[in-house]
């Protein structure tokens, strides 16, 4: 979406999670299954653990869920609280308040949460859109 809206060179784009379980392996094959029919390659990503770094680095941290958020704001310094979102705060109304985990419920719900990640993309990139434009 960023290439397509000509911002891919104004976003650094990572991701990481709030807990170490998987550091260094590469994401689910179920979930770059899918990923890949939709046209991402996921292949060469690897897991890694939210760092305080992070919260230096980005402008903006996005939670799946509202668990994660609060890992999130349990270990974010005060002065970078305000980055703090998740992502589906992005999504069109009606639509889920949180990336639910699709490792349990088959092949229909890793194309579920795809679907609401690309519909609150969507919406980020609108937002994403607008900080680039007020830079500028």
């Amino acid at each position: 979406m960023l290439q397509d809206a000509e911002l891919a060179d104004a976003v650094r784009i990572d991701s990481a999670g709030t807990l170490d379980y998987h550091v260094g392996s590469p994401p689910d094959a179920r979930s770059q299954e899918h990923a890949r029919k939709r046209g991402y390659d996921l292949s060469r990503l690897r897991a890694r653990q939210v760092g305080a770094q992070d919260f230096e680095d980005f402008d903006l941290i996005l939670a799946m869920d509202w668990q994660n958020l609060g890992e999130l704001e349990a270990m974010c310094p005060p002065k970078h609280k305000h980055k703090l979102m998740r992502l589906m705060e992005f999504a069109p109304p009606g639509i889920n308040d949180i990336v639910p985990d699709p490792y349990t419920g088959g092949p229909l719900m890793f194309e579920r949460v795809l679907d609401q990640i690309e519909q609150a993309c969507r919406g980020l990139l609108v937002f994403v859109r607008n900080r680039v434009a007020a830079a500028r």
